[in-house]
Protein backbone atom coordinates (compact mmCIF):
# COMPACT_ATOMS: atom_id res chain seq x y z
CA UNK A 1 0.00 0.00 0.00
CA UNK A 2 2.31 3.28 -0.91
CA UNK A 3 0.05 5.60 -0.10
CA UNK A 4 0.21 4.73 3.65
CA UNK A 5 3.72 4.84 3.66
CA UNK A 6 3.61 7.78 1.93
CA UNK A 7 0.93 9.20 4.22
CA UNK A 8 2.84 7.98 7.37
CA UNK A 9 5.99 9.09 6.08
CA UNK A 10 4.53 12.62 6.03
CA UNK A 11 3.05 12.63 9.54
CA UNK A 12 5.97 11.35 11.03
CA UNK A 13 7.90 14.76 9.66
CA UNK A 14 5.19 16.59 10.44
CA UNK A 15 5.04 15.44 14.00
CA UNK A 16 8.93 15.93 14.49
CA UNK A 17 8.86 19.53 13.75
CA UNK A 18 8.08 21.78 16.39
CA UNK A 19 7.86 25.16 13.67
CA UNK A 20 4.82 22.83 12.35
CA UNK A 21 1.69 24.51 14.07
CA UNK A 22 -1.53 22.78 11.61
CA UNK A 23 -1.59 20.31 9.04
CA UNK A 24 -4.48 20.65 6.39
CA UNK A 25 -4.62 16.94 4.44
CA UNK A 26 -5.60 17.44 0.79
CA UNK A 27 -8.25 14.06 -0.29
CA UNK A 28 -8.95 13.75 -3.60
CA UNK A 29 -10.32 10.25 -3.96
CA UNK A 30 -13.90 8.15 -4.56
CA UNK A 31 -12.42 5.53 -1.87
CA UNK A 32 -10.60 2.36 -2.05
CA UNK A 33 -9.79 -0.92 0.04
CA UNK A 34 -11.69 -1.13 3.50
CA UNK A 35 -8.64 -1.74 4.92
CA UNK A 36 -6.48 1.08 3.50
CA UNK A 37 -9.38 3.34 3.91
CA UNK A 38 -9.56 2.59 8.00
CA UNK A 39 -5.72 2.61 8.15
CA UNK A 40 -5.15 6.48 6.98
CA UNK A 41 -8.05 7.38 9.34
CA UNK A 42 -6.36 5.41 12.50
CA UNK A 43 -2.67 7.26 11.37
CA UNK A 44 -4.39 10.93 11.11
CA UNK A 45 -6.45 10.08 14.61
CA UNK A 46 -2.71 8.70 16.10
CA UNK A 47 -0.85 11.49 14.87
CA UNK A 48 -3.35 13.96 16.62
CA UNK A 49 -3.03 12.25 19.72
CA UNK A 50 0.34 12.17 19.52
CA UNK A 51 1.16 15.82 18.47
CA UNK A 52 -2.19 18.15 19.41
CA UNK A 53 -2.25 20.18 16.35
CA UNK A 54 -5.18 20.81 14.70
CA UNK A 55 -5.85 18.62 11.36
CA UNK A 56 -7.95 19.90 8.33
CA UNK A 57 -9.25 17.76 5.25
CA UNK A 58 -10.03 19.40 1.98
CA UNK A 59 -12.04 17.74 -0.33
CA UNK A 60 -10.86 18.80 -3.95
CA UNK A 61 -12.96 17.04 -6.83
CA UNK A 62 -14.11 13.92 -5.08
CA UNK A 63 -13.72 12.77 -1.24
CA UNK A 64 -16.09 9.61 -1.44
CA UNK A 65 -16.86 6.63 0.22
CA UNK A 66 -13.36 5.86 1.76
CA UNK A 67 -11.98 9.34 0.89
CA UNK A 68 -15.02 10.76 3.15
CA UNK A 69 -14.18 8.07 6.02
CA UNK A 70 -10.26 9.38 5.95
CA UNK A 71 -11.69 12.79 6.36
CA UNK A 72 -13.97 11.61 9.52
CA UNK A 73 -10.21 11.92 11.36
CA UNK A 74 -9.59 15.45 10.90
CA UNK A 75 -11.16 18.22 13.21
CA UNK A 76 -12.86 19.80 10.26
CA UNK A 77 -14.01 18.98 6.95
CA UNK A 78 -13.92 21.80 4.27
CA UNK A 79 -14.95 20.67 0.85
CA UNK A 80 -14.66 22.99 -2.07
CA UNK A 81 -18.01 24.66 -3.50
CA UNK A 82 -17.92 22.03 -6.46
CA UNK A 83 -16.73 19.21 -4.36
CA UNK A 84 -18.78 15.36 -4.60
CA UNK A 85 -18.69 13.68 -1.37
CA UNK A 86 -20.69 11.04 0.43
CA UNK A 87 -21.08 7.40 -1.32
CA UNK A 88 -21.17 6.34 2.39
CA UNK A 89 -21.39 2.43 2.52
CA UNK A 90 -19.64 -0.54 1.27
CA UNK A 91 -19.68 -2.34 -2.19
CA UNK A 92 -18.20 -5.69 -2.99
CA UNK A 93 -17.50 -5.78 -6.83
CA UNK A 94 -17.03 -9.21 -9.20
CA UNK A 95 -18.16 -10.60 -12.36
CA UNK A 96 -20.06 -13.57 -13.39
CA UNK A 97 -18.09 -15.04 -16.63
CA UNK A 98 -19.46 -18.48 -16.59
CA UNK A 99 -21.93 -17.62 -19.51
CA UNK A 100 -18.76 -16.28 -21.79
CA UNK A 101 -16.77 -19.42 -20.88
CA UNK A 102 -19.53 -22.00 -22.44
CA UNK A 103 -19.29 -19.87 -25.66
CA UNK A 104 -15.86 -20.48 -25.99
CA UNK A 105 -15.65 -24.11 -24.35
CA UNK A 106 -14.04 -23.52 -21.40
CA UNK A 107 -15.10 -25.33 -18.21
CA UNK A 108 -13.22 -24.29 -15.24
CA UNK A 109 -12.82 -26.08 -12.43
CA UNK A 110 -12.20 -25.44 -8.73
CA UNK A 111 -10.69 -28.61 -6.15
CA UNK A 112 -11.48 -27.12 -2.56
CA UNK A 113 -12.27 -27.76 0.59
CA UNK A 114 -15.56 -26.64 1.61
CA UNK A 115 -18.28 -25.72 -0.73
CA UNK A 116 -17.49 -21.64 0.08
CA UNK A 117 -13.76 -22.38 -0.33
CA UNK A 118 -14.36 -20.49 -3.83
CA UNK A 119 -16.84 -18.23 -2.72
CA UNK A 120 -16.97 -15.14 -5.06
CA UNK A 121 -15.34 -17.10 -8.20
CA UNK A 122 -15.47 -14.72 -11.39
CA UNK A 123 -16.57 -18.45 -12.59
CA UNK A 124 -19.72 -19.42 -11.69
CA UNK A 125 -22.90 -17.23 -9.96
CA UNK A 126 -22.68 -16.99 -6.22
CA UNK A 127 -25.53 -19.67 -4.33
CA UNK A 128 -27.58 -18.31 -1.51
CA UNK A 129 -25.85 -19.28 1.19
CA UNK A 130 -22.88 -17.36 -0.29
CA UNK A 131 -24.82 -14.82 -0.93
CA UNK A 132 -25.95 -14.16 2.44
CA UNK A 133 -22.27 -14.34 3.83
CA UNK A 134 -20.71 -11.41 2.23
CA UNK A 135 -24.29 -9.79 3.56
CA UNK A 136 -23.34 -10.19 6.36
CA UNK A 137 -19.73 -8.96 5.69
CA UNK A 138 -20.81 -6.04 4.28
CA UNK A 139 -23.75 -4.93 6.72
CA UNK A 140 -21.00 -5.62 9.69
CA UNK A 141 -18.19 -3.02 7.82
CA UNK A 142 -21.13 -0.63 6.80
CA UNK A 143 -21.90 -0.42 10.72
CA UNK A 144 -18.84 0.27 11.41
CA UNK A 145 -18.78 3.44 8.77
CA UNK A 146 -21.93 4.51 10.18
CA UNK A 147 -20.81 4.67 13.73
CA UNK A 148 -17.93 6.74 12.82
CA UNK A 149 -19.78 8.94 11.13
CA UNK A 150 -22.32 9.12 14.16
CA UNK A 151 -19.61 9.67 16.56
CA UNK A 152 -17.02 12.18 14.22
CA UNK A 153 -20.10 14.41 13.16
CA UNK A 154 -22.44 14.39 16.34
CA UNK A 155 -25.26 12.86 14.22
CA UNK A 156 -27.65 10.09 15.48
CA UNK A 157 -27.37 6.90 14.34
CA UNK A 158 -30.45 6.30 12.93
CA UNK A 159 -29.96 9.68 10.79
CA UNK A 160 -26.54 8.76 9.16
CA UNK A 161 -28.28 5.26 8.19
CA UNK A 162 -30.83 7.97 6.09
CA UNK A 163 -27.73 9.20 5.04
CA UNK A 164 -25.36 6.51 4.41
CA UNK A 165 -27.72 4.76 1.06
CA UNK A 166 -25.09 5.38 -1.15
CA UNK A 167 -25.90 8.77 -2.88
CA UNK A 168 -23.26 11.34 -3.54
CA UNK A 169 -23.69 14.99 -1.98
CA UNK A 170 -22.90 18.39 -3.61
CA UNK A 171 -21.11 20.50 -1.30
CA UNK A 172 -24.11 22.74 -0.57
CA UNK A 173 -26.31 19.14 0.61
CA UNK A 174 -23.24 18.08 2.39
CA UNK A 175 -22.96 21.28 4.23
CA UNK A 176 -27.27 21.12 5.09
CA UNK A 177 -26.52 17.77 6.56
CA UNK A 178 -23.98 18.66 8.49
CA UNK A 179 -21.54 16.16 6.76
CA UNK A 180 -18.92 18.81 6.35
CA UNK A 181 -18.43 22.05 8.56
CA UNK A 182 -17.71 24.28 5.87
CA UNK A 183 -17.41 25.25 1.85
CA UNK A 184 -14.33 27.47 0.78
CA UNK A 185 -11.01 27.11 -1.73
CA UNK A 186 -7.87 26.15 -0.49
CA UNK A 187 -5.96 29.12 0.02
CA UNK A 188 -9.19 30.73 2.23
CA UNK A 189 -8.49 27.24 4.47
CA UNK A 190 -4.69 28.30 4.68
CA UNK A 191 -5.83 31.97 5.89
CA UNK A 192 -7.88 30.51 8.03
CA UNK A 193 -5.92 28.65 9.41
CA UNK A 194 -3.11 31.47 9.78
CA UNK A 195 -6.20 33.00 11.69
CA UNK A 196 -7.21 30.68 13.96
CA UNK A 197 -3.26 30.29 14.95
CA UNK A 198 -2.92 34.15 15.81
CA UNK A 199 -0.01 34.44 13.29
CA UNK A 200 0.00 36.82 10.50
CA UNK A 201 2.62 34.94 8.63
CA UNK A 202 3.11 31.75 7.91
CA UNK A 203 5.18 29.00 5.27
CA UNK A 204 3.15 26.41 3.83
CA UNK A 205 5.28 22.80 3.99
CA UNK A 206 4.45 20.59 1.29
CA UNK A 207 6.67 16.91 2.06
CA UNK A 208 7.64 15.42 -1.33
CA UNK A 209 10.04 12.83 -2.29
CA UNK A 210 13.00 13.91 -4.59
CA UNK A 211 12.15 14.74 -8.16
CA UNK A 212 8.34 15.09 -7.32
CA UNK A 213 6.48 18.15 -8.34
CA UNK A 214 5.30 20.21 -5.08
CA UNK A 215 5.51 23.85 -6.49
CA UNK A 216 2.33 25.17 -5.34
CA UNK A 217 -0.64 23.66 -3.09
CA UNK A 218 -2.91 22.74 -6.19
CA UNK A 219 -0.46 20.32 -7.00
CA UNK A 220 -1.00 16.84 -6.95
CA UNK A 221 -3.01 15.13 -4.44
CA UNK A 222 -2.69 11.70 -4.06
CA UNK A 223 -5.71 8.95 -4.44
CA UNK A 224 -6.62 6.47 -1.80
CA UNK A 225 -4.65 2.67 -2.07
CA UNK A 226 -6.57 0.23 -4.74
CA UNK A 227 -7.95 3.09 -6.57
CA UNK A 228 -6.25 5.19 -9.62
CA UNK A 229 -3.77 2.13 -9.80
CA UNK A 230 -3.68 -0.22 -13.28
CA UNK A 231 -5.57 -3.07 -12.88
CA UNK A 232 -2.93 -6.44 -12.27
CA UNK A 233 -3.58 -9.50 -14.17
CA UNK A 234 -4.42 -12.67 -11.36
CA UNK A 235 -5.86 -15.38 -12.53
CA UNK A 236 -6.61 -14.78 -16.34
CA UNK A 237 -8.48 -11.34 -14.33
CA UNK A 238 -7.69 -8.23 -14.25
CA UNK A 239 -7.76 -6.84 -10.04
CA UNK A 240 -11.07 -5.03 -10.13
CA UNK A 241 -12.85 -8.49 -11.21
CA UNK A 242 -11.67 -10.48 -8.30
CA UNK A 243 -14.45 -9.67 -4.80
CA UNK A 244 -13.03 -7.37 -2.24
CA UNK A 245 -14.99 -5.05 0.13
CA UNK A 246 -14.78 -1.59 -0.36
CA UNK A 247 -15.66 1.73 0.24
CA UNK A 248 -15.89 3.03 -2.90
CA UNK A 249 -17.99 5.03 -5.37
CA UNK A 250 -18.42 2.98 -7.95
CA UNK A 251 -20.69 4.87 -10.67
Amino acid sequence: MPLLARVREELEKAEKDDQVRAVIVKINSPGGTITASDILYREIVAFKARRKIPVTAVIMDVGASGGYYVALAADTIVVHPTSVTGSLGVVMLTVNAQGLLEKIGVAPLAIKSGPMKDAGSPFRPLTQPELQVFQGVIDDMYGRFVRLIAESRKIPEERVRSLADGRIYTAQQALALGLVDRIAYLDDVVASTKKALGVDEARVVMYHRPREYRATIYSEAATVSGVGQRPRAAHGLPRWARPRFMYLWWP
